[in-house]
């Protein structure tokens, strides 16, 4: 499990991301990246990192599920993903 702090963080981005998104678009789309360089960092949808919803982990992520690729193994096995099952031939 990531760091509680590094979840924090990434939620925290996603916000900013989605309070600037209609601004930059307009910034961008007039040109004037002197004001677009004034605005947070962390306000670029660039800087977002995939991360499973459960536990935090970077990396394996699903971006159709929003698992990691074991939190997904699991919970398709306990049949808690409708849809999902084993494949078998």
């Amino acid at each position: 499990m990531a760091k509680k702090s590094i979840i924090a963080r990434e939620k925290k981005r996603k916000k900013l991301v989605e309070k600037y998104a209609e601004k930059r678009a307009q910034l961008r789309k007039e040109g004037r990246w002197d004001e677009l360089d004034k605005l947070p960092r962390n306000a670029s949808p660039v800087r977002l990192h995939n991360r499973c919803m459960l536990t935090g982990r970077p990396k394996g992520s699903l971006r159709k599920f929003g698992s990691s690729r074991g939190t997904f193994r699991e919970m398709a096995l306990a049949g808690k993903i409708p849809g999902v099952t084993k494949a078998s031939w």
